[in-house]
């Protein structure tokens, strides 16, 4: 007997404004801001393709074109359906709006599209049956969070509760099969939500899911970033070059000019009088001349001339530019310039 392949798909949902990234969000969207060498969504995106998935659909909404045009461009390859979502109502909604492109999957796994994990996917995809990735905060109330009960099964979702009876939260990825049952809670529950015009979130779908039998475990997620924050986001730039080996690649060669690793130069870039490094991250085809630039993201076609910049993001095409002193300077004399 020839058994029949699980079909899977990955789910991104990407339709969120970024609110807390502006003004880097007013016309980038906030996956395509470079981490580590390469925009979020390509770290999400090679982690499937690693455990073989190239079934995708993304969920886009705000500057939604840029993302398809990234997304079909960098990987031709990939069997990808995007799907507008209209009204920004929560991930219960984003999901519900998929409806007809996960409807015949056996399985979907989402991925939040500005969180990057730290785990064995093949290991996630591997737990039997239905499951979430969790991780201990200890600020629970910012998430949706759930409870266990002693079968390792959840007993409890909710999301972002005042009052928290764990801390367990969710950390931005789901594998979910009995597909037909999820998108029937999500429709019922979209239903009443737009009357009372409230956000349709994932955890009250899983909730009646569980009150009909469903089993949903647990898998501990090693590290994970949500990168909808500055300092986040530098944070995980950081954390993300250190487990690269830039020091081994090989990067070209810049005029009088200092590379501390790690770091991540993209394409066509000049550089020259400068010191870069540790834990920057800059864009193709971008212009440094005589700066000074550490634990910074720098986008692509930015130009910076005669500036120090430590944790900073500058976006892609700005052009930072500081000022040229020539100094000659005696004993016993204290010079300050203005911060």
């Amino acid at each position: 007997m020839v058994l029949k392949e699980k079909k899977i798909k990955a789910v991104i949902p990407v339709a969120g404004v970024g609110t807390k990234l502006r003004p880097h969000t007013f016309t980038q969207p906030k996956p395509l801001i470079p981490v580590a060498g390469k925009p979020i969504i390509s770290h999400i995106i090679d982690q499937f393709l690693q455990v073989g998935i190239k079934d995708f659909v993304i969920i886009i909404g705000y500057l939604g074109d840029k993302i398809r045009q990234y997304v079909t461009e960098t990987y031709p390859e990939l069997n990808v359906e995007f799907v507008y979502q209209a009204e920004r109502l929560g991930l219960g909604h984003a999901i519900w709006s998929a409806s007809d492109a996960i409807a015949q999957a056996d399985e979907i796994v989402i991925a939040l599209g500005d969180t990057i994990l730290e785990l064995d996917f093949s290991s996630f995809l591997d737990v039997k049956g239905s499951c979430v990735g969790v991780s201990v905060v200890k600020n629970p109330s910012d998430f949706g969070i759930v409870e266990v009960g002693h079968d390792g099964y959840l007993t409890k979702a909710v999301e972002k509760p005042s009052v928290p009876t764990s801390n367990l939260a969710i950390v931005g990825i789901y594998k979910l099969d009995h597909i037909p049952k999820l998108l029937s809670a999500l429709e019922e529950i979209v239903g009443e939500e737009t009357i009372k015009n409230e956000e349709v979130q994932l955890t009250d779908a899983l909730m009646r899911m569980i009150k009909e039998g469903e089993q949903i475990s647990i898998f501990h997620v090693n590290k994970w970033f949500d990168c909808g924050r500055r300092d986040v986001l530098l944070e995980t730039n950081a954390t993300l070059l250190n487990l690269m080996d830039s020091q081994g690649v090989d990067l070209d060669s810049y005029e009088q000019t200092i590379i501390i690793h790690p770091v991540a130069i993209g394409k066509n870039c000049t550089i020259n009088n400068s010191i870069i490094g540790p834990h920057v991250t800059i864009g193709s085809n971008s212009v440094i001349v005589s700066s000074i630039v550490d634990n910074s993201i720098i986008g692509s076609f930015a130009e910076l001339r005669e500036i120090v910049l430590r944790k900073s993001i500058v976006g892609n095409d700005a052009s930072v530019k500081g000022h040229h002193v020539s100094l000659n300077i005696g004993e016993n004399t204290e010079i300050e310039f203005g911060k």
